[in-house]
């Protein structure tokens, strides 16, 4: 079956991948021509996503480009530590999630593809796409056109795919919060942990990787979507400084060495509608749900639509299978990311409300969230092979 995917960030290649698993024909077009490397700041990946990385033959290299991050912990604004618990898996999980910088795991996916028989081509931004009983036609903006027996939207929080689908379809917004990751050089903390502040202008985070080095996002509360561009890092340094007086946000960007990426946080109503006859929607483009999970989702996906290919009698009833076994999953933790991003607006009262909260929720934590880590990814048979999935 000849396949085209559009995206080529996560989601884009770790389909292509689990797809050439199953003997398709793929090609994933990507708008932007810039090396992967060079893309995005740092990131989380539960031990689900790790788990859906091992059945595509990837872990032990997103391992090597990670690092492993052991516990997670939440503070107020004064210091006070509101709990400690396993930073994405369960507490007697042998495997630890991992740390690492987004771009490197974009280039672990694209190449893996690329081994495996995919076609990735750069600088084609999709622009529309009919679709007949047999058949999808991808239209470039450049002139171009592919066409294909499926179409898989990859394309992120702004999918054109998404349009394509179903007009009505919720398009992203702003989500009133904007973000500024950086890198800092600080010794005397605890490395292998990530860390929660809850602050007076919306939260912030650092994780220890090592003994000497600091990765850090300030989220930023702000009801009007700022003008990001030409922001240089001295200029970020000084405007965080005076946004997060707290005591650890501010040694922490006071030790800043290099800002790695600013942007603004988007959200999406709840896409109703993930697939046509011939074209399916996945990753952020159906589902962006971030809490650190928007990456293992994309992974998890690839391989739920790959199974759901090998296993169905037509292309249309993959489809609907696929759909009905993520939605489920999918919809319960929409809700986790809304009330997360909900928790990191400023406000006095929120504060004192979240610290109440996060005191008689922490001790229940993995029986809430345990959910996601026990997901089980199918395994996809080899291509050549009997296009079947099992788990």
């Amino acid at each position: 079956m000849r396949t085209v995917v559009i995206g080529g960030g996560i989601a884009g290649p770790a389909i292509a991948l689990a797809l050439r698993r199953i003997g398709h024909d793929v090609t994933v077009y990507e708008a932007y021509d810039v090396p992967p490397e060079d893309v995005g700041a740092h990131f989380s990946l539960a031990v689900n996503g790790l788990r859906a990385l091992e059945k595509l033959g990837c872990l032990r290299d997103v391992q090597a480009a990670g690092h492993p991050i052991e516990r997670m912990r939440f503070y107020t604004a004064g210091g006070r530590l509101l709990g400690d618990v396993p930073r994405l898996r369960r507490e007697a999980d042998a495997m630890r999630s991992i740390s690492l910088r987004r771009g490197r795991l974009v280039a672990i996916l694209r190449r893996a593809a690329l081994d495996a028989g995919a076609r990735i081509v750069t600088g084609e931004r999709l622009v529309g796409g009919t679709e007949s009983a047999d058949s999808v036609v991808a239209e470039f903006a450049s002139g171009r056109r592919d066409t294909a027996e499926l179409l898989v939207g990859a394309d992120g929080v702004w999918s054109t795919v998404r349009g394509l689908i179903d007009p009505s379809a919720p398009r992203a917004e702003y989500a009133g919060l904007y973000g500024v990751a950086g890198i800092a050089a600080m010794t005397g903390l605890e490395p292998g942990v990530w860390n929660l502040t809850y602050t007076r202008n919306g939260a912030f985070v650092h994780t220890s990787i090592d003994e000497e080095t600091q990765w850090w996002t300030a989220q930023i509360g702000d009801p009007v979507k700022p003008d990001l561009r030409g922001i240089d890092d001295a200029q970020w340094l000084r405007r965080l400084s005076e946004l997060f007086p707290e005591a650890t946000p501010r040694a922490i960007i006071g030790a800043a060495t290099s800002i790695v990426a600013s942007g603004c946080l988007n959200v999406c109503d709840p896409v109703r509608t993930w697939h046509s006859g011939r074209m399916v929607l996945a990753g952020d483009a159906a589902h962006p749900v971030g809490v650190g999970h928007g990456a293992s989702m994309c992974i998890e996906d690839a391989l739920e639509l790959a199974a759901a290919l090998s296993s169905a009698p037509t292309v249309p009833a993959a489809l609907k299978a696929y759909d009905a076994t993520r939605r489920p999953r999918i919809d319960k933790l929409l809700k986790h990311g809304h009330n997360a991003r909900e928790s990191k607006r400023p406000s006095v009262v929120k504060r004192q409300v979240n610290a109440a909260k996060m005191r008689v929720i922490l001790p229940f934590f993995e029986r809430a969230q345990g959910y996601l880590y026990d997901y089980e990814p199918p395994s996809l048979s080899a291509a050549g092979g009997s296009q079947s999935a099992t788990r």
